[in-house]
């Protein structure tokens, strides 16, 4: 699955299709005789002879905006581009409203998905209010630039264009499904399922929509001619066995995802799945079981260790729990970073070094903005550097300062625990983890290093408490991460 990018592609190409003659149909009909030898070159698409014609033309009157318009498709029909593009902006600079050169501009920045194209299809929907070529391809660009509130009513306006794409009805879908109308999403999906009724893909999207508006039956419904078939496959069983388990049929829910964990035993969300069913049902032993036969296959799951550990906790095993949070840190450094710099990091596609350069770049011009100290502090902790490495000492700093600057942002006092705790200053790092959650009592990174800090000081008392606070904490961000799966299995490319 490629995502959003994919989709947006993929609806472009489709309104490109209906645009293809876009700014030859748009050029008046009431062209003066002397332009008539360049329209009919136009028309017959011999883009040489109109451009030939046009120069002289242009020449003899530099200020008329029909001729840049029809120089301007011409070019495009030569896919001169750039070329067009700026004859249509020509055109538009000697008479802003005029409506061939504004289209023909939309569309050469429309297929390149250009944001620039969003003003100038604004532009021709207040001159042609019920344009549906333009409300469609506003649509696509403002879901383009992950903007849906804009792009769910230019959707609506225009749907009848996308009732033969299901790329496009997809992306309606996707917004719908990000503005958590999922009655709505899952409308416009059953669209694309009557399309391709034998397509195993769109029922499972459309089930999955099902699921996020609580309509187990609908979304089983869809389902059921895969699961008659002869060989359902893992991802359509994990569907039916969570919409089984909202109508509560359990014994079903529990045997359908044990037959998917059969047909794919590598995919780590059927075992988190599995993980997520014991806990719902006290039947922690056999989630443990489940799991480590997971973590056999692979053992360098961070999110199975944490699915374990949780369990664990409900076992009272507590040792073990903590070994678990511990192995699952260890093998994910992210997860100690605070949102903020896992988003950033990811932005700079997981290259730290880069992250930090930006926000390095900009404590160069507001040396005392608390929350970048703090970004600063967290990707440097997150590299691991040792005591009194120049990396270490300035993360020390920075995350200190942040604090002094702003004491109730509880992401940088997490951050400076963790600074403690290598430092060996345990005491100080079970204090400002405390105060840490004072401001924040979800910091999952600051229950875990107070959890460190007071075994490390032999305070052991708390710690049964916090890591049931843990496992709590653990609990609610699996099931933020199931809902973001259902969500990305219909973002995901699709199109077709």
């Amino acid at each position: 699955m490629r995502g959003i990018n994919s989709q947006s592609k993929s609806c472009r190409f489709f309104f490109v299709g209906l645009l293809l003659c876009f700014s030859l149909r748009s050029l008046p009909q009431n062209t003066p005789a002397r332009f008539g030898p360049i329209s009919i070159a136009l028309q017959k698409k011999d883009f040489e002879k109109a451009l030939a014609l046009l120069r002289p033309a242009l020449q003899q009157t530099p200020k008329d905006p029909q001729l840049w318009a029809m120089q301007g498709a011409a070019y495009a029909g030569e896919e001169q581009k750039k070329e067009a593009l700026a004859s249509f902006q020509r055109a538009l600079k000697i008479s802003p409203d005029y409506l061939p050169a504004m289209q023909g501009a939309a569309q050469i920045e429309y297929e390149d998905g250009s944001p620039a194209a969003i003003p100038l299809v604004e532009h021709v929907l207040r001159l042609r209010p019920a344009d549906r070529t333009s409300h469609a391809m506003l649509a696509v660009l403002e879901y383009q630039q992950g903007n849906c509130a804009a792009a769910v009513p230019h959707f609506a306006k225009a749907s009848t264009l996308f009732d033969s794409r299901p790329s496009a009805l997809h992306a309606y879908a996707t917004c719908l499904a990000k503005l958590k109308q999922y009655d709505r999403a899952a409308s416009v999906l059953e669209r694309t399922v009557a399309l391709h009724p034998d397509d195993p893909q769109e029922r499972r999207i459309l089930a999955a929509i099902q699921l996020m508006a609580n309509k187990p039956a609908d979304a089983l419904a869809a389902l059921q001619p895969l699961l008659e078939s002869k060989n359902p496959d893992a991802g359509t069983l994990e569907l039916a066995s969570r919409a089984y388990e909202i109508t509560k049929d359990t014994s079903r829910a529990v045997s359908l995802l044990r037959e998917a964990i059969l047909l794919d035993p590598q995919n780590v969300n059927l075992y988190l799945d599995f993980a997520n069913l014991s806990y719902a049902h006290d039947s922690f032993q056999v989630g443990v079981d489940v799991v480590s036969d997971g973590l056999g296959l692979q053992p360098k799951a961070a999110p199975l260790y944490f699915a374990r550990g949780v369990l664990y906790v409900q076992l009272a095993q507590f040792e073990k729990a903590e070994a678990d949070f511990q192995k699952a840190y260890e093998l994910d450094p992210n997860q100690s970073l605070s949102y903020a710099a896992q988003g950033l990091a990811a932005a700079q596609e997981n290259d730290f070094d880069r992250a930090l350069t930006k926000v390095q770049a900009s404590l160069a011009h507001k040396p005392d903005d608390a929350f970048m100290l703090y970004l600063q502090a967290d990707i440097l902790a997150a590299k691991n550097s040792d005591p009194g490495t120049p990396d270490f000492e300035l993360a020390m700093r920075s995350a200190r300062k942040a604090v002094a600057l702003r004491p109730t942002l509880a992401p940088a006092r997490s951050v400076l625990a963790k600074l403690d705790l290598e430092s060996g200053n345990y005491s100080e790092a079970a204090e400002e983890c405390r105060k840490a959650l004072a401001s924040d009592p979800k910091d999952q990174a600051a229950v875990y290093h107070l959890i460190q800090a007071l075994r490390k000081t032999g305070d052991t008392a708390e710690i049964p408490a916090l890591l049931k606070q843990l496992a709590l904490l653990r609990r609610q961000a699996a099931k933020e991460a199931s809902d973001r799966y259902r969500y990305q299995l219909v973002e995901g490319d699709t199109a077709q």
